[in-house]
């Protein structure tokens, strides 16, 4: 036998109030999600069409993956964030030049990288890289160049404390 569901009947207070519910950003995810459910069922859809609707088999799965992790928190909305090749970026920065340009631009790169020029921009700033500026900027011929800028780099970001402790052995 094929099982049918309570029909549920709202007033007009009452839908007003769910809606209310669902509309406020003051509300629990859990009471949001049960007011958008009976909100549905008002609609006249069954309890199958409202799982469907609010993607319980996709909760089901995470939980089945995940465990408690997996349905604490939701999912970052949006794409992934581009991972930047920072490698690349210097080398291109300090080892050509774009066709027919005298430098790169930060758009110009962001281009060539499939990033945005913000991160090009940050990135160059992170470096202290400054194509812009012609008479204090020399494309290095040096191949080992990228790795000798990065072990500087990283000098810098070392704690005295951990220097000093280095060097007393």
């Amino acid at each position: 036998a094929l099982r049918v569901a309570p029909t549920v009947t709202l007033t007009s207070e009452e839908r007003s109030e769910l809606s209310r519910i669902v509309a406020s950003r003051l509300s629990s995810v859990r009471l949001l999600l049960r007011a958008r459910m009976i909100l549905l069922a008002a609609e006249g859809l069954q309890n199958k069409e409202i799982a469907e609707r609010l993607q319980v088999a996709r909760w089901r799965k995470r939980y089945l993956e995940h465990r408690l992790s997996g349905i604490e928190r939701d999912l970052p909305r949006g794409a992934p964030p581009v991972k930047m090749d920072v490698a690349r970026l210097v080398e291109l920065t300090t080892q050509s030049k774009p066709e027919a340009m005298t430098h790169w631009s930060t758009r110009r790169m962001a281009a060539e990288l499939g990033v945005s020029a913000a991160s090009v921009s940050r990135h160059w700033r992170k470096h202290g890289l400054k194509p812009h500026l012609l008479r204090g900027f020399k494309v290095s011929r040096d191949p080992h160049f990228v790795e000798k800028l990065e072990d500087i780099v990283g000098l810098y970001y070392v704690s005295p404390g951990a220097c000093l402790g280095a060097l007393r052995g």
